[in-house]
């Protein structure tokens, strides 16, 4: 082959191997696997909810979280009654050791937290770096209201088209987390299946994230639906996200350097209660929510024999 050839041809593979949508297994969590994946963070709530985060030897000792060989579970305490003058409810918030750049997740959900006053999420950030690093949010509501809400957040400059190829409906368009009260970008999605009581009687789902330096994408598939592509169905060594259709949520780079406002990324996953959004009385009280936000929490622990994560895997892909 002569070497102009030769020289045309790498450059035709180098070209395709970066526009590719294949991604290879980099870390395959499940059961007791979630341990050895993620750090507890027993912080003071940044988004100042009625919550105590506690370490892992609390977590695990009080059964907050526990696994199966198949299955990990998080969640709150739901049998105590709480000090209004005291500390929240125990609760867990976790986030991984390795962070990603380029890169696919997907979640296997049997059940999410669910209940007035909880604040739930599974997200993708530097905690360092915040907001300069950028932070998805994949999974996240309040008070059981609606349908799921992916949301980007960033420093200043970042924004996204109002026209977007996915099935969710745009909110707010500047991701500036000094815009809106710290919006961000937001996309409502159009399943009910998508979010609290409605995804837990169904059986959960699929949510997945592909960033990439020209968009973030989230899917959002059904336990029931026919369309789950099978490598996310089959949670092996590689996916191919060209094959998965229309995303729910899409954020393309042509007005926001994706590459600029987002650091490699954490996946942190925890409960909070009431706070900055749960807890803002007009939002707490539209979810026909009793009482305020704070004294259901401190006075109500069996309604939060609910509130818990079941997942059954996380898979993260790499290029």
């Amino acid at each position: 082959m002569p070497s102009a050839i030769r020289s045309t041809f790498a450059l035709s593979l180098a070209v395709s191997s970066v526009l590719g949508a294949t991604y290879h297994s980099a870390e395959h969590i499940v059961g007791a696997g979630f341990y050895d994946s993620f750090n507890f963070e027993a912080i003071p709530d940044p988004t100042h909810g009625r919550v105590n985060y506690v370490d892992e030897a609390t977590a695990r000792s009080t059964n907050l979280t526990f696994s199966s060989d198949d299955t990990f579970i998080l969640r709150a305490d739901h049998t105590t009654v709480l000090n209004p003058a005291g500390a929240g409810r125990n609760s867990v918030r976790i986030a991984s050791k390795k962070a990603y750049s380029t890169h696919v997740s997907v979640f296997d959900m049997a059940h999410m937290p669910q209940g007035c006053g909880t604040w739930p999420a599974v997200w993708e950030t530097n905690e360092a770096l915040w907001p300069t690093g950028g932070e998805t949010d994949i999974l996240e509501g309040v008070n059981d209201q609606g349908t799921n809400q992916v949301t980007l957040h960033t420093s200043p400059g970042c924004t996204v088209p109002a026209a977007r190829d996915m099935t969710g409906t745009a909110l707010n368009l500047d991701c500036d987390t000094a815009v809106a009260g710290n919006a961000g970008c937001g996309v409502k999605l159009s399943q009910a299946t998508s979010y609290g009581p409605a995804f837990n009687a169904n059986g959960g789902g699929w949510y997945a994230t592909e960033r990439t330096n020209s968009f973030i994408s989230v899917w959002f598939w059904p336990r029931n639906d026919p369309a789950v592509p099978a490598d996310v169905k089959a949670g092996g060594g590689s996916v191919d996200t060209d094959n998965w259709g229309t995303p729910s949520a899409t954020f393309p780079s042509t007005t926001c350097d994706i590459e600029e406002h987002f650091a490699a990324h954490n996946i942190i996953i925890n409960l909070t209660f009431c706070g900055d959004w749960a807890g803002q009385a007009p939002i707490y009280a539209s979810s026909g929510c009793p009482s305020t936000c704070n004294d259901f929490v401190n006075t109500n622990p069996a309604a939060f024999a609910n509130a818990f994560f079941e997942f059954n895997a996380i898979n993260v892909y790499t290029s």
